[in-house]
């Protein structure tokens, strides 16, 4: 489906689908709103889906793999090599999200939309897009018409998995650098200083941090993205895995199936996504807060609800995929506990 296409195809959540759904949670018995935001999740799927059943269906894990010509700046601890490595690993079941997708239920899709070598593996999606992007610090990250492409595989991916059954998305990334790139939209568009919206990745030292500032503040400079156009930010100074999940997310808009916000790397996707559509809010769950120096704050500003506060920051999607689990015990609530009316229980009633 062609970006622009997408973009009139998004409409707001139905409403009338959330309200039944928050009536089916008050008949249920048990005190009123006790299960908190896992209540507000469940209604808000329904909104998604126009129905207030919550039928989720299978679960996958979509992956994003890029690498990011600013590694050329020294603004990380390991090469890029590391992300040809790990997108290998997700074919065979051996990175840390896979091994926590099988707890969970979820089936994992890692997909090379831009790793910098040809990657192997029967279970990798190949939609590479450009081998790596361009040196931000040197000029734009890839082209309008790059990006473009990036979105709509992300877009075309989920409807292709919906119609295999699948029903909810959980945003996964891997890319050496990713949060160079991450740290810079994020700074742009919530306009913040690029010190506090920078963290030390994988574990970098004092002077690759300041390098990693360094490089942020120069490819602003260099590339002047437009803070009122999240599109500009994307392709000047984002990565092909963050435009791969804006299309992920748009995907869960148009197709009306939830995606799920991972941590850092997600969560600056989604924001460029609500930027360009805010309709498409109304079609993320939150799931954890990053301990990415600027997490907390990304969470604020996208408006979504997070239920697991575990100071994690590992990426890939593990945040999402530990978010599943939960979800699934609150449906069990919400489809198979008995109501006050079949117990002859007085149903409780807001108080004032």
């Amino acid at each position: 489906m062609k970006y622009e296409e997408a973009l009139e195809e998004i409409v707001s959540a139905d409403l009338e689908a959330v309200r039944r759904s928050e009536a089916r949670w008050a008949s249920i018995a048990k005190p009123l709103y006790s299960l908190g935001l896992l209540e507000t999740d469940v209604t808000k799927i329904a909104g998604m889906k126009g129905d207030d059943y919550v039928h989720l269906g299978k679960k996958a894990v979509i992956a994003m793999c890029a690498d990011n010509g600013v590694v050329e700046e020294g603004v990380t601890q390991t090469g890029q090599e590391v992300t040809a490595i790990v997108t290998e690993n997700m074919s065979k079941d051996m990175s840390s999200v896979c091994q926590m997708a099988k707890i969970a239920g979820a089936d994992m899709f890692p997909v090379d939309i831009g790793v910098y070598r040809p990657v192997v593996g029967d279970r990798i999606l190949q939609k590479c897009v450009r081998r790596c992007t361009a040196n931000i610090t040197k000029g734009p990250a890839m082209t309008p018409e790059e990006a473009k492409q990036a979105i709509e595989t992300g877009i075309d991916l989920v409807g292709e998995l919906k119609e295999r059954g699948y029903g909810i998305f959980a945003t996964g990334e891997m890319g050496i650098g990713n949060t160079t790139t991450s740290s810079a939209v994020v700074s742009v568009l919530l306009d913040q200083p690029v010190e506090a919206m920078t963290g030390r990745g994988a574990g970098l030292s004092t002077e690759g941090y300041q390098k990693k500032i360094n490089a942020i503040k120069k490819a602003i400079e260099v590339n002047r993205p437009d803070p009122d156009d999240a599109f500009d930010v994307l392709w000047k100074i984002g990565g092909l895995d963050i435009a791969g999940l804006v299309g992920v997310f748009f995907g869960g808009a148009v197709h009306h199936v939830p995606v799920v916000i991972d941590g850092f790397i997600s969560g600056a996707a989604a924001l460029i996504a609500q930027r360009i559509r805010p309709e498409t809010k109304d079609y993320m769950l939150g799931s954890h807060i990053s301990r990415e120096p600027a997490g907390r704050l990304l969470i604020g500003e996208l408006g979504v609800d997070t239920v697991i506060d575990a100071g994690m920051c590992l990426g890939e999607g593990t945040g999402a995929v530990a978010f599943f689990p939960i979800l699934d015990m609150a449906l069990a609530v919400y489809h198979n506990m008995t109501t006050f009316e079949a117990t002859k229980i007085e149903a409780y009633v807001p108080q004032k």
